[in-house]
């Protein structure tokens, strides 16, 4: 049976992130991918320009005609934009007999806010519960936890926090401001270190949407959480390495890398 995988994300039209992204990432591991559009926005490496939310019952119909029709072995969800489409999101993950990956999407690369402040509450309420894996980097982690994280003792602690806010596994990402570029996960109890060389490159937009989207498509063939990680990590930093250095900004990663 071809694994399928499932985003529930944002548009960027520069293809570097959001759900581009995503199905990109997917069909580099072999997995067949599907989407449902959340937010639009106009983008390119160097900026973005405008935001706009779709409607919360368009984005159910998406949902519903691809579940009813193509359902995933597992899926992920990117930049939720605001509250309503979050609580939307977990209603209908209540009925998901597969994981989910949430990647908690606050502020864009080019430091754009893509989550609205009052729906963090929404999000460590309404979604966390439901997540198989959530990924947020250190900045997210500390807005969803209330913990400022800030070295491996903090990370440590803001990953328990998660967990015990509903969250299976918890996985903080501190590449980009860690001298390690140590990513944190918390599972079944234990922690578990994944690091990699700091790659000194600035083609790095869509990293935190490509590892997420790497990990749902390793889970969608069956890998363990640990060993979708680390398998996501690994293509990551080879993405990064082989960029194909693009656009006048913050360049995309290389989704053609070795998985």
């Amino acid at each position: 049976m071809t694994p399928v995988a499932l985003t529930i994300a944002g548009s960027d039209p520069s293809g570097g992130a959001g759900l581009q992204a995503d199905l990109k990432t997917f069909h580099q591991h072999g997995v067949y991918g599907t989407s449902a559009v959340t937010l639009l926005t106009v983008q390119n490496t160097q900026t973005v320009l405008s935001i706009r939310m779709l409607e919360p019952a368009f984005i159910e119909a998406q949902l519903d005609a691809v579940l009813n029709d193509i359902p995933p072995t597992a899926a992920k969800a990117g930049a939720l934009g605001n509250a309503a489409m979050i609580e939307l999101i977990a209603t209908k993950v209540c009925n998901f007999t597969f994981p989910l990956v949430v990647d908690p999407v606050m502020v864009s690369k080019h430091g754009v806010t893509l989550l609205e402040p009052n729906a963090i509450e929404a999000l460590r309420v309404c979604l966390l519960p439901h997540a198989f894996l959530v990924t947020p980097n250190i900045f997210e982690a500390a807005a969803l936890s209330g913990i400022e994280v800030g070295d491996d003792i903090t990370m440590a602690q803001a990953a328990r926090a998660l967990h015990k806010m509903g969250a299976k596994h918890v996985l903080i990402k501190g590449g980009q401001y860690h001298e390690d570029a140590l990513d944190l996960l918390f599972s079944e109890g234990q922690l578990y270190r994944f690091e990699g060389k700091r790659l000194d490159i600035s083609n790095t937009h869509g990293t935190g949407c490509v590892l997420s989207a790497a990990i749902t498509a390793n889970l969608a063939l069956g890998l363990s959480v640990i060993e979708s990680v680390a398998k996501a990590k690994a293509f990551v930093m080879e993405a990064i390495r082989t960029n194909p250095n693009l656009g006048q900004g913050t360049g995309p990663v290389n989704m053609h890398a070795s998985c």
